[in-house]
């Protein structure tokens, strides 16, 4: 990260700092500790950061993504802002950071632009994550003045023939044509934001183009280049996307030729092997929230299977502090390494190269 994007970004955290959320943070740090050290599940305050999920709904056909496979066994759509203002009116006051993203492309929802607003009103870091294929000149006007604070945007190819063996259906140069739209209108428009994240997930197909992509990022202007391992379900006993050199995957190669994760010391103390039991930071500081008000443990829950309560039947806090909330936490520190989203989760691996 340049130190000139680093200020930005720090600029605008520093805009949503106030004595109720950094209470609420130190309520939630407690009860991490305290529940690592009782073995069981204590929760205090409510989380300071959500991913709400705009929509399912998504253009591309991507091997590795529920959306993308239209695999989902729970229902999809698109979220309304009666809901979504709910969401907000009731979790802003504690909240620091909000992800509008989950699975699909959050593009596709039409009150894309007036849910950043609306977050933003409220003093809270929004970013989102896209494809890129609907940056259009005017989305891309719409995009900066919205007061996103960050747009991840996925580039895994240096060219359409690399790009589109993952993104299948992409197109390679609309998505190159929607970064210098942003570009162009955060110059025009004299804005900092949003800080422009180009993404790239290295795989066997593509690992030798991160000089190439890093010096792509250069060129076009973007903010920062993040080159990330990605993630495949089937990975036990090799996957064609698992990059060949080791230091470009999460998975390592065992002797007896299968495949296991690669694991490094998260923050906050989580465990750094999942084996036997494990510590989930995210678990208590955290949570994502589907289009139709679902609230699920995190983002490796994709298709919702670990469902902890529904926002049309309660308020958040009840579904935060319920006892199936709290079983689910103590499971994690008990026995993590037999919960399926645990499994292929990042919580303790290394992600970033």
């Amino acid at each position: 990260m340049n130190a000139k994007a680093f200020s930005v970004d720090l600029a605008a955290m520093a805009d949503t700092i106030t004595l109720q959320r950094v209470v609420n943070f130190l309520k939630l740090l407690f009860s991490f500790y305290f529940s690592r050290l009782a073995g069981k599940s204590f929760a205090a305050g409510t989380p300071f950061a959500v991913s709400i999920e705009p929509t399912t709904s998504c253009n591309l056909r991507c091997p590795e993504c529920v959306s993308g496979l239209r695999s989902f066994t729970r229902p999809t759509g698109m979220m309304n802002m009666e809901m979504y203002r709910k969401i907000m009116d009731e979790l802003s006051p504690h909240l620091f950071y909000l992800i509008l993203y989950f699975q699909g492309e959050p593009y596709l929802n039409l009150n894309f632009f007036e849910m950043v607003k609306y977050a933003g009103k409220k003093k809270i870091y929004v970013a989102t994550s896209t494809n890129a294929h609907y940056l259009d000149d005017e989305y891309a006007r719409l995009t900066v003045e919205s007061g996103l604070n960050r747009i991840i945007i996925s580039l895994d190819g240096a060219s359409q023939e690399s790009y589109e063996k993952y993104r299948i259906g992409g197109d390679f140069e609309k998505v190159i044509a929607g970064i210098k739209n942003l570009v162009v209108w955060k110059n025009k428009l004299k804005k900092h934001t949003p800080r422009i994240i180009l993404q790239f997930l290295v795989f066997r197909h593509n690992e030798e183009e991160v000089p190439v992509i890093k010096s792509l990022g250069k060129e076009l202007g973007v903010d920062d280049v993040w080159i990330k391992t990605a993630q495949v379900y089937d990975y036990e006993n090799g996957n064609p996307l698992i990059p060949s050199n080791e230091k470009n995957s999460r998975y390592k190669r065992k002797k007896d030729g299968t495949y296991d994760l690669k694991y490094s010391s998260p923050p906050f103390g989580g465990s750094r092997y999942l084996s036997g039991g494990g510590h989930c930071w995210k678990m208590w500081h955290s949570c994502v929230i589907t289009w139709d008000g679902r609230v699920v443990p995190c983002c490796f829950d994709k298709d919702a299977r670990h469902q902890l309560g529904t926002l049309k039947e309660k308020y958040f806090r009840e579904i935060w502090r319920s006892p199936e909330y709290n079983n689910f936490r103590s499971r994690i520190l008990q026995k993590r390494r037999e919960i399926d989203i645990c499994k292929n989760c990042s919580e303790g691996t290394k992600v970033w190269i």
